[in-house]
């Protein structure tokens, strides 16, 4: 189980992403609209004035059971630990234990 703050982290992170998106794309529209070098490096510093944390690439994927966030497997949105129990215990549809 993944600590609350990191978990707490992480949706503050998705909240960021998710309301800055539009503002992001925006102004990166503008940067490859415009020639003029001057005014793009204008352009860039109200890009980078934007919060660090509202960067897609800074949100980590994490099993909504448990929190963790390695062995994660985005087909279920579960880590693979999770994965194993709910497949043993039949939760999953189409999941089976395979062997040889």
């Amino acid at each position: 189980m993944a600590k609350k703050s990191m978990i707490e982290r992480e949706n503050k992170r998705n909240k960021l992403t998710n309301k800055y998106k539009h503002k992001r794309e925006e102004i990166k529209q503008l940067i490859n609209s415009t020639k003029d070098f001057n005014s793009n490096i204008l352009i860039q510093k109200k890009l980078q004035k934007l919060p660090r944390n509202s960067l897609k690439c800074r949100c980590r994927n994490r099993c909504w059971l448990t929190g963790r966030s390695r062995g994660f497997y985005s087909d279920f949105g579960l880590s693979r630990h999770v994965l194993r129990e709910m497949s043993h215990n039949c939760l999953l549809p189409g999941v089976k234990k395979s062997s040889w």
